[in-house]
C-alpha cells in the first residue's frame, strides 16, 4: 500500500486526498459534531499542510496550491460581495423599509387574511430576487406569525412556504442567493465568464413562478397544525396601554368606525378617545371620525406597537416635540431621534418612589432620558391617558431610549430593567436614504454602470457613512459560518479544479450516463446536486459542483452555462432538509416543525422544479 501511494503522481496523490477531505467535511457538516467554523478551518488547514509537502507543480515546477490560492476565499468578490449584502439587508432591516412594503401589500388585501397571505408570499418572492433572503424570512416571520393568528390557525402553516417562497425568489437574480454569486465566482476564477445580473432570470422566474404555486396553495395543506411555542420575550401575549395622536395627514386621520369598533387597527384595542375635550369610549358612532388632535388610547402587545412604530413612530410620542427641547443634541437633533434608539421593558418596585405619581409628575423623561411608550398592569385596563396613569408596584413599563440612556438604568432602586427585553428600534428617520441607496446599488449593477462587487461595497459603505448602520451594527450583519464555509469551499474548489478531481468526476458522470443526450444529462447532472443540497450545505454543494460543471460541458463539447445554471438552480433546491440552507432553519422554531415535516413537504417541491427545470431548460438553452 505504502509503495502504490509513494508511486503516485503528486496531482493523483492530492486529488485524492481532497476527496477524502470533502468526505469528511460532509459528514462533519451534516452531523455537526463540531461547529461549522471548527470544521471549515480544519479544511483549509489540512489543505495548507498537505499541499506544502507534496505540491502540485505546473510545467515551470511552480507550486499551484500555494497558501496564497487556497486561503484567497478569504478576499474571493464573491464573498466579499456576500458580506455587503448581508450589512445592507441590516440596513434595510433596521430601518423598517421592508416591514412598511410588506405592510403595503397587506392593505391590498383589504382585511382578507388570506389574500393578504398569498400577496405575503408573492412579495417574499420578488424580494428575496434582489436582496438575501435571510433576511427576508427574519422580518416577514412576525409578520406570517400575525397573518396566522388572524387566519386562526397554527403559524406552522405559514413558516415553511415562508421559507420556500425565499429560496425561490432567490433563483432569480445573481444577488439574489449567495450561492448564485459564488457559482459566479467559480467561473470566472476557472478562466469562463461570470454570470450577469439578469442572465438567468428567464428560466429561474419559471421555476420560482412554477413553484410558488405548489407553496401557496398545496405546502400549507400537507403541514401539521402544531401549538404555537412559548412566546418570545420580546413580545409575549401581554397588553400594554399606549397612546396615538392624530395628526393631519397620518393615516389614523379620517378613520371612522365599522359595527362600534375601529377594524382597521390591527391588533390593537381603542380603550379611549379624547376628541375636543371628551373622552368617548366605545362602542363608538359609526359617524364618528378622528381628526387633528385626537388622542387613542389602546390596548396592544409589544409586537403590535413595535411594528407600528416602524411605519409612524412620531404618532406614538404626543408633545414630544414641545418639551424635549430642552434635551436637544449640539446638532439640534431630539434625544429620542439619535443613537442606537431600544425599547426595553422596566417594572415599578414595591418600595419605587414613583408609586403613586404619573409620568407628568415625575418627569420621567427629563430624569430617565426615556419616553414611556406603555403601561402593562396585571390586574386592570385602565381608561385613561398613559400620563395620567398612577403607577403601581408591578407596572410594567414599555420604554423608549438611547441604547446607553437604558443601560444607565441598572442598579436603579425605583424601576427594575428586565433583562433580555431590550431589542433595537428600527431607525425610520434613515428609511428613505437607505431605500436610495438600495436602489442605486440594484440600479448600478443591473444596468452593467459597475460590476456588482463595487456596486454592493460601495453601497455597503454608504450606509455606514450615512448613518443607517454603525461599525458594530455592520459587524453583527456578518455571519462567520457562511463566512468561513465559503472560504474553505473556495479552497476544496480551487485543489479539486489544480488536481485533476473536478475532470475524473466529470468523466464519471459521462462514465454513467453513457450515449444519453445533452438533455438527458443536464437532467440527471441536476437532480444529483439538488439531492446532496439537502444533505450538505448549498454553498458547499454549489462551489463542488461548478468545476464538476465545467469539466461536463468541456467533455461534451457544450457550452458551460447551461450546466453552469443547472448548479445555480440545483443547489438552491434545499427544500427536503433543515440543514441545506439557513432560512430553512430560521422557521424551525416559529413553525415547530421536525426534521420529518421537510422531508415530506420539501421533496415534492424539489421534484417539481426538477421536472420543470428538465423541461425548460433544455428547450431555452437549444439542447434539443
Amino acid at each position: 500500500m505504502i509503495s502504490f501511494i509513494a508511486g503516485m503522481d503528486p496531482s493523483q496523490l492530492g486529488m485524492w486526498l481532497t476527496f477524502a477531505v470533502i468526505l469528511v467535511a460532509l459528514v462533519m457538516y451534516t452531523l455537526e459534531r463540531l461547529t461549522f467554523e471548527l470544521t471549515s478551518l480544519g479544511v483549509i488547514c489540512v489543505l495548507l499542510v498537505f499541499f506544502h509537502f507534496v505540491p502540485v507543480v505546473d510545467a515551470g515546477g511552480n507550486n499551484i496550491l500555494t497558501p496564497t490560492r487556497l486561503l484567497a476565499g478569504f478576499a474571493n468578490p464573491a464573498l466579499l460581495t456576500v458580506i455587503a449584502l448581508l450589512v445592507m439587508g441590516e440596513g434595510l432591516a433596521r430601518t423598517g423599509v421592508l416591514v412598511a412594503g410588506a405592510q403595503m401589500f397587506f392593505r391590498y388585501g383589504r382585511g382578507h387574511a388570506a389574500l393578504a397571505t398569498g400577496l405575503a408570499f408573492v412579495a417574499v418572492l420578488v424580494v428575496s430576487g434582489f436582496m438575501n433572503n435571510t433576511p427576508v424570512v427574519v422580518i416577514f416571520i412576525p409578520i406570517m406569525q400575525a397573518l396566522a393568528t388572524r387566519l386562526g390557525q397554527s403559524p406552522s402553516r405559514l413558516m415553511m412556504p415562508l421559507s420556500f417562497a425565499a429560496i425561490l425568489g432567490g433563483m432569480t437574480t445573481l444577488i439574489g442567493s449567495s450561492t448564485n454569486l459564488l457559482v459566479s465566482g467559480m467561473l470566472i476564477e476557472l478562466g469562463s465568464e461570470g454570470f450577469s445580473f439578469f442572465q438567468f432570470a428567464v428560466p429561474g422566474a419559471v421555476l420560482a413562478l412554477v413553484g410558488v404555486v405548489y407553496v401557496i396553495f398545496i405546502c400549507p395543506r400537507l403541514l401539521p397544525e402544531r401549538a404555537l411555542l412559548t412566546n418570545t420575550i420580546a413580545g409575549g401575549g401581554r397588553q400594554f396601554m399606549a397612546e396615538v395622536a392624530v395628526t393631519e395627514g397620518s393615516k389614523f386621520h379620517g378613520m371612522q368606525p365599522r359595527g362600534g369598533f375601529f377594524p382597521d387597527l390591527k391588533d390593537m384595542t381603542v380603550r379611549l378617545i379624547l376628541h375636543e375635550g371628551e373622552s368617548v369610549i366605545p362602542p363608538f358612532d359609526d359617524n364618528f371620525r378622528l381628526s387633528d388632535g385626537d388622542i387613542i388610547v389602546v390596548a396592544a402587545t409589544r409586537a403590535a406597537l413595535t411594528g407600528a412604530l416602524k411605519g409612524e413612530p412620531e404618532q406614538f410620542h404626543p408633545e414630544l416635540d414641545q418639551d424635549w427641547e430642552r434635551f436637544e443634541g449640539e446638532d439640534g437633533s431630539q434625544r429620542w431621534q439619535v443613537g442606537n434608539q431600544v425599547l426595553a421593558e422596566a417594572m415599578v418596585t414595591p418600595a419605587s418612589r414613583l408609586v403613586g405619581q404619573t409620568l407628568n409628575q415625575i418627569g420621567f423623561r427629563y430624569q430617565y432620558h426615556c419616553v414611556v411608550l406603555g403601561i402593562q398592569r396585571r390586574s386592570q385596563m385602565i381608561r385613561a391617558r398613559v400620563t395620567d396613569i398612577r403607577l403601581e408596584p408591578g407596572d410594567v413599563l414599555l420604554m423608549q431610549g438611547r441604547e446607553s440612556d437604558v443601560e444607565a438604568l441598572r442598579g436603579n432602586q425605583d424601576i427594575l430593567l428586565v433583562e433580555w427585553t431590550a431589542a433595537e428600534m428600527p431607525a425610520v428617520h434613515h428609511a428613505r436614504s437607505t431605500l436610495v441607496i438600495f436602489a442605486a446599488v440594484i440600479a448600478s449593477a443591473a444596468f452593467g454602470i459597475v460590476p456588482i462587487e463595487i456596486a454592493t461595497l460601495v453601497g455597503a459603505g454608504a450606509m455606514l457613512a450615512t448613518g443607517v448602520l454603525n461599525i458594530r451594527q455592520a459587524a453583527r450583519a456578518i455571519d462567520r459560518t457562511i463566512v468561513m464555509m465559503i472560504a474553505a469551499a473556495l479552497a476544496l474548489g480551487s485543489a479539486l479544479q489544480a488536481t485533476g478531481g473536478a475532470e475524473f468526476l466529470a468523466g464519471l458522470l459521462l462514465s454513467a450516463v453513457g450515449d444519453a443526450s445533452p438533455a438527458v444529462i443536464l437532467s440527471a447532472f441536476f437532480l444529483l446536486v439538488a439531492v446532496l443540497a439537502n444533505i450538505i450545505s448549498t454553498k458547499a454543494t454549489a462551489v463542488l459542483f461548478t468545476p464538476i460543471a465545467v469539466g461536463l460541458a468541456n467533455g461534451l463539447a457544450l457550452p458551460i452555462e447551461p450546466f453552469a445554471v443547472a448548479v445555480v438552480f440545483a443547489a438552491n433546491c434545499s427544500f427536503a432538509s433543515p440543514v441545506g440552507y439557513q432560512t430553512n432553519l430560521l422557521v424551525m422554531a416559529p413553525g415547530n416543525y421536525r426534521f420529518i415535516d421537510f422531508v415530506r413537504v420539501g421533496s415534492p417541491l424539489l421534484i417539481i422544479v426538477w421536472l420543470t427545470f428538465s423541461l425548460v431548460a433544455p428547450w431555452y438553452y437549444g439542447l434539443i
